[in-house]
Order: structure tokens, then sequence, then C-alpha cells
């Protein structure tokens, strides 16, 4: 049988896909997003989908059941408070609070193991305070932590994308993270295959025009037979007279006084350098002022699957909803690569493959 899995603050499933594709059954899902849990839904189909704010739900009736059912609670609680240069960072800013939620959760469900990802700062912030009370929290639950930074290019993931993982495991010794594969995936190994539409072109379900081309794509084309949500943005004439000025592995330092922006962003401008991992994917990859998203040589920047690809979402996953929630689900997302990796030392460790 399966180990069963509860997936809070979900998005879209980059984690709970993860956990499935080594071998875990996610069976309950919670996100309040309702156009990203739709999505979710379509993608996870034997998972049942919370829909709703978690501060909002009736935290006992809805978990407390799963008590002994449930061997993992994953998720990514937002803490906003990391933000706030100079003041003292504790689990007790309210602007931390949809962590107590997961905190909560665990209480109520008591799992075998639970893992918490989140940004590096959650680990080093206020000289690793924010930490010590995380894992003072949790070792008075019973919980043993491991923890530290990953960086999902280390993963076979084409991104340079670094998350704080902690795992815990109830009375025992967690499993440690897992190791580096030292196997670096370029943007050209996830998406040579797709490179042939231009501004404003493309079809929400199209056939594929071109053969995978590298083993990634083979492995991202798995079981798909049409492609989804490949469809570029309709660049407006001044941005595409401004991006025919920039050749590959350049940026707006080619770019004459006159087209220069005032974009905060770096990478603003900037084609994407197809023999390097991308930057790390955000929730605005439509637009060259942004980030470095813009095609290594076409003039535009990247789709939702190609961002998608540079996430390690496979083929099949589908992307719902209007472009802005389309681009949320994948940008927030975890890599499911990435995802995949955490939750194979923790089948290992339920398996006995590890020895303590």
């Amino acid at each position: 049988m399966k180990p069963k899995v509860i997936d809070l603050f979900a998005g879209v499933g980059g984690l709970s896909l993860g956990f499935e594709q080594a071998g875990f059954d996610v069976i309950l899902a919670n996100e309040y997003d309702s156009s990203i849990a739709n999505a979710y839904k379509i993608n996870h189909q034997s998972t049942k989908m919370i829909v709703g704010d978690i501060t909002s739900l009736n935290l006992k009736e809805t978990f407390e059941s799963y008590r002994g059912i449930v061997d993992v609670v994953i998720g990514g609680p937002p803490c906003q408070g990391f933000s706030q240069k100079g003041q003292r960072k504790t689990i007790h800013d309210k602007r931390n609070f949809l962590f107590k939620y997961y905190v909560k959760v665990v209480k109520l469900v008591r799992p075998q193991y639970f893992v918490m990802e989140n940004v590096p700062n959650l680990l080093t912030a206020e000289h690793g305070f924010f930490k010590q009370e995380i894992t003072e929290l949790f070792n008075s639950m019973g919980y043993k932590l491991k923890s530290g930074v990953l960086n999902a290019s280390d993963f076979g993931v084409p991104q340079n994308r670094r998350r704080a993982v902690i795992i815990g495991k109830l009375n025992s010794n967690a499993p440690d993270l897992p190791l580096p594969q030292n196997k670096t995936v370029t943007i050209w190994d996830a998406i040579s295959d797709l490179s042939y539409l231009n501004s404003g072109e493309g079809e929400s379900v199209q056939h594929y025009k071109l053969d995978a081309q590298t083993d990634y794509q083979k492995q991202m084309r798995t079981d798909s037979t049409m492609l989804y949500n490949h469809v570029t943005t309709k660049h407006s004439p001044l941005a595409l007279e401004r991006l025919s000025m920039i050749p590959p592995n350049a940026g707006k330092e080619v770019l004459p006084k006159e087209h220069l922006t005032k974009s905060i962003y770096s990478g603003t401008w900037t084609r994407m350098r197809k023999d390097e991992i991308s930057v790390t994917i955000t929730t605005r990859f439509d637009t060259p002022s942004s980030g470095k998203f813009t095609h290594p040589y076409l003039n535009r920047c990247i789709t939702v699957r190609e961002a998608a690809r540079i996430q390690s979402f496979p083929d099949t996953f589908k992307f719902i909803g209007n472009k802005g929630s389309q681009m949320k689900q994948v940008g927030n997302a975890v890599p499911p690569l990435l995802a995949r990796a955490i939750a194979n030392v923790i089948m290992a460790d339920i398996q006995g493959v590890y020895d303590k």
C-alpha cells in the first residue's frame, strides 16, 4: 500500500506530483485560490481538494480524522515576515501566521514525517533565530528535524532555484536531505523542440511540430500526444522593435539610450542563454522587462509550456484559467523533480533502505 500524503498550500501541485512520482498517494490537498485549485484537480484527479482559506477551515473537523492514516504532511506556508529588514523575525510575527496553521495540522494528524519548503531565509534569518524557534516547536511535538537549502538545478531541473527544506520525523532521526545529482540540464535541453513560435502565435492545444531532441525532452513528453499551453505573448510593436536589436547572449547593454527602460528587475530585456540554466522562474515570465525570460533567439518571451519545462513539469500536466493564473501556477510551484528527490529519501527511509 502506498504511503499517504496531505499537501497544504498546494498551489497547482508541483510538490504533490513529485511525491506521486516517488510512489506516494496524495489523498488530500488544500489551496485557497479557486482557479489554481481547479488546475490542481484536473492534474491530480484521485486527490480530494479542499478549496478555501486554511484560516477559515475548522482544522479539527477537516484534518483530525486523517490521524493514523496519513504518513506525510507536505507544504510551503508563506512567511511574509522575512521581507522586512531590521526586525527580529519570529514565528509569532503576525505576517507569518500561516506557518502556524501548517503546525496545527501536523499536530492534529501526527504524521510519521513532514516536509516544509520555503525561502532560503527561513533557515538563516536573524542568525538562525527563526530556525531555532521552528526546531524547538517541532521537537516539543516529538519530531526530529533535518534542514538545508537545496538548488533545483542539482536535481535535473534546468533552473537556478534555491529553496529551504525541512524534513521532520516523529520520535526518530529524520532522513538526510537528498544529495546533488550533478547532472546539469540546460535551457536548450529543455525547450529547443518548442522553439518555433513568434510573438502572438500558438494555440492552447496543438500538435508537436518537432521531435524531442534531448533525453530531458523525451522525459517531459512521456505519454503526451498533444502540446498544451504553448502560446506566446503578443508583444507591442515597440517591444518587438527593441527585441529585434538584441542578439543571442545579449541584453539591454546593446540597446540605444532611447530604448532603455526604468525596470527594477535584474535581467530586464536580456535573452536567456541557451547553454546555461535558467534564472528562477517567477510569475511574470511573459514580459521582457520583468526579468531574464526572453527567448534565446526568437523575439518573444517564453510561453507557459516552456516555463513549465524549465520547472520540470511533464507535458501531460495542463495549466488552466486565464494567463495570469497560469503564470502563477507555474511560477509559484515547487519543481516536481526537486520534490521527487525529497520524496525519494523519505520513501527510502520508510522502506528501511537507510541505516540510522
